[in-house]
């Protein structure tokens, strides 16, 4: 005799808390975080700037194939005479993306040295 077969429920995704992902983090982890499924339903890795290493940026940039993103402040941002990527951001968001100036003909960056860019920016 078969039996009847069962409709099973699919499992929702577990996510860890707040204070799980910032524990992982204070200890140099690198965590997967994702945002609504209705908005860009996309996960971004993160880290601790001052916990990254050139195995983390590595990671990010073979497997993660997107931007490798430093959050600074205004002043920083000044310091380092970092223009902004677009001028109006009336979309509503608090961001304010800006891109480097790093010179067109200078050679692409080393894991190493594209891992102590975080660092050097406390």
């Amino acid at each position: 005799m078969n039996p009847t077969p069962r409709l099973v429920e699919p499992a929702q995704p577990a996510f860890d808390s707040i204070e799980d992902i910032l524990t992982d983090l204070a200890a140099g982890k690198m965590v997967v975080i994702v945002d609504d499924e209705d908005r860009e339903n996309e996960g971004d890795l993160l880290m601790a700037a001052d916990k990254v290493r050139p195995e983390d940026i590595n990671f990010m940039a073979r497997f993660g194939r997107g931007l490798i993103c430093l959050t600074l402040t205004r002043e920083r941002c000044t310091q380092l005479r970092l223009p902004l990527m677009v001028s109006d951001t009336a979309s509503g968001a608090p961001t304010s993306p800006s891109l480097s100036k790093r010179p067109k003909a200078s050679p692409p960056a080393s894991r190493p040295t594209t891992a102590r860019t975080p660092c050097a920016q406390r």
